[in-house]
């Protein structure tokens, strides 16, 4: 695995700064990202594999790519880094880039990306995660090491960005080995009762004013930059939404029918307001401890997505971190209610594309790429 991270300012020396090129694998965010982009000012590249991608975006022409890159596997970009950086590309990283390329491709690239790269080795494991997120002081579901020890609801999650794909929930070790799938890195949590929510924060290092994160640990006393929260959903899950129409779980077994939790859609929420002091408390903890994860860490840097559990004692549960951008996102492609409090059309992808251009302008662009 390269560190990109020496190599960063040569590449900026030979970029063009009038004509930066936003690049982003078509899938997953990247309409609003594409859209996002296109309304701050900046030419675009969308990349992909098959022919039926990029026709797709003729259905929105306002963001359609002004420039596209057709692959016939997308491992191929390791061998167009040049070619990227001889646009200016500045690539905008998601969830399916990372797992079309590999986590250990993905940082191996060789092209400026916004954020921080360095943070995937911390939110692609899960023991990694539970270390950060409570050193910021969130609380998180129990984990279970062993599963002759389940005694009650927990589930299952697999490693990486899989949108829920073969999550399962067992309620003991029957339930367990009759399930997992042991070639796969796994985690088994308590299963909490209550409302999921995937509450999407953003973190600006840049700005000195606004909901300023205090640092802790080796940057106490100091004021980091500026939190911001942009959306909020919850995700509409095959099969376990409509699940229980069908009878018990006993009943569903005996037609050899288990629960799953694959993501379908996404639907925009609003947060009982008196939740949002805890909500944004649970954010700074994050994103202030991502600081003091390892010497000189630069943290996290844009969007991230807190996905929990509010119990009916409205106390909240973090189960996961997000640390990019995430498809829930997608609901506010034209503004949430948050961020139109503030200012109208703000959707995620705009707002990564508004700093881009801030950073730009204020000649601090290197601070919010890797």
């Amino acid at each position: 695995m390269a560190d990109t991270s020496g190599l960063l300012s040569s590449w900026l020396a030979d970029y063009d700064r009038d004509e930066i090129t936003v690049g982003v694998v078509a899938s997953h965010s990247s309409l609003q990202i594409l859209h996002g982009a296109r309304a701050e000012g900046f030419r675009t590249l969308g990349i992909a594999v098959g022919e039926d991608r990029r026709k797709m975006y003729k259905a929105f022409p306002g963001a359609e790519p002004d420039e596209w890159l057709m692959l016939d596997d997308y491992n191929e970009m390791l061998d167009r880094a040049e070619w990227f950086r001889e646009r200016n590309v500045i690539m905008i990283p998601h969830g399916s880039l990372v797992e079309y390329l590999g986590a250990d491709n993905f940082i191996d690239l060789q092209v400026p990306t916004f954020g921080n790269r360095r943070i995937l080795k911390w939110e692609s494991s899960r023991e990694a995660q539970r270390e950060w997120l409570e050193l910021g002081g969130l609380s998180m579901p129990k984990v279970v090491e062993d599963p002759h020890d389940i005694d009650g609801p927990v589930i299952v999650k697999y490693a990486g960005a899989k949108g829920g794909r073969g999550y399962f929930i067992a309620r003991n070790f029957r339930d367990f080995r009759r399930n997992v799938d042991l070639e796969e890195n796994f985690t088994i949590q308590e299963y909490i009762l209550g409302t999921r929510y995937y509450m999407q924060f953003y973190f600006d290092p840049i700005p000195d004013d606004g909901y300023q994160v205090d640092g802790m640990g080796s940057r106490d006393g100091e004021q980091l930059g500026r939190l911001e929260l942009l959306t909020i959903d919850r995700r509409d899950e095959a099969n376990v939404d409509e699940f229980y129409k069908l009878g018990s779980l006993r009943d569903l077994r005996e037609m050899d029918i288990e629960p799953s939790f694959v993501v379908t859609g996404n639907a925009e929420i609003v947060l009982r307001e008196s939740l949002l002091p805890e909500a944004f408390r649970l954010a700074e903890g994050a994103v202030a401890s991502s600081l003091e994860l390892e010497e000189d860490s630069r943290g996290m840097i844009g969007p991230f997505c807190l996905e929990c559990i509010v119990t009916d004692k409205l106390e909240f549960r973090v189960f996961e971190v997000s640390a990019r951008i995430v498809a829930g996102s997608n609901v506010s492609i034209g503004g949430s209610p948050y961020t139109n409090v503030n200012e109208l059309d703000m959707s995620v992808g705009r707002r990564i594309a508004r700093s881009l251009r801030k950073a730009l302008e204020k000649d601090r662009l290197e601070e919010i790429l890797s």
